[in-house]
């Protein structure tokens, strides 16, 4: 029997998730797959932290993506604990980023967009880093508009077993304004 961890209803501060996800112009949209190097050309991650593998399959409403990096100890999120299942949302989110990238227009300037909150997630694992095989990663556009897009996700380990659902809204086109500092001898 799984036993399924709950996240409750509210905005999570995850800190790779907060990095722009951006929909950069594909040079080759109509690209049935993609593999790591195609994935990382059109989305804001490179290098270890881009964590997919591979682009399965895709449409107007959904994507679908492999991940290995899960199994790999140098996993830039895995922490002394492994790789925690909260992690399972960011590869989530980079499948969406790279939903975005396929959708946009060849040569259009990238859209920048934002993981503002994840929704009734549910974990069926504690780690990620000793699953089997590839991790499936499936993200499902429920609705959306010029300004917000709502995903459903999934991800699966190897054997089909489910490790981690939810719902995700990326808000688009909305610039990260900085704070400006406090002068100095001022209260916090």
């Amino acid at each position: 029997m799984t036993t399924k961890l709950a996240v409750p209803s509210v905005a999570l501060s995850i800190a790779p998730s907060i990095a722009p996800i951006m929909a950069s112009a594909p040079t080759a949209a109509t690209a049935a797959t993609l593999d790591h190097a195609g994935i990382a050309q059109r989305i804001p991650h490179s290098g270890s932290m881009c964590l997919l593998h591979s682009l399965l399959d895709w449409s107007t409403e959904h994507v679908l993506c492999h991940a290995t990096s899960h199994a790999d100890p140098a996993n830039p999120l895995r922490s002394a604990s492994g790789l925690l299942a909260p992690c399972a949302i960011e590869y989530a989110a980079q499948a969406m980023a790279l939903h975005g990238a396929l959708l946009a227009p060849t040569g259009a300037a990238p859209t920048p967009g934002y993981l503002a909150s994840v929704r009734a997630v549910q974990f069926a694992v504690a780690t990620l880093h000793d699953l089997p095989g590839p991790l499936a990663v499936r993200a499902q556009r429920l609705a959306g508009d010029g300004r917000q897009i709502l995903y459903q996700f999934t991800v699966r380990d190897g054997a089909g077993q489910a490790v981690a659902d939810g719902r995700a809204t990326v808000v688009l086109n909305t610039p990260i304004v900085p704070i400006p500092a406090a002068p100095p001898g001022s209260a916090p």
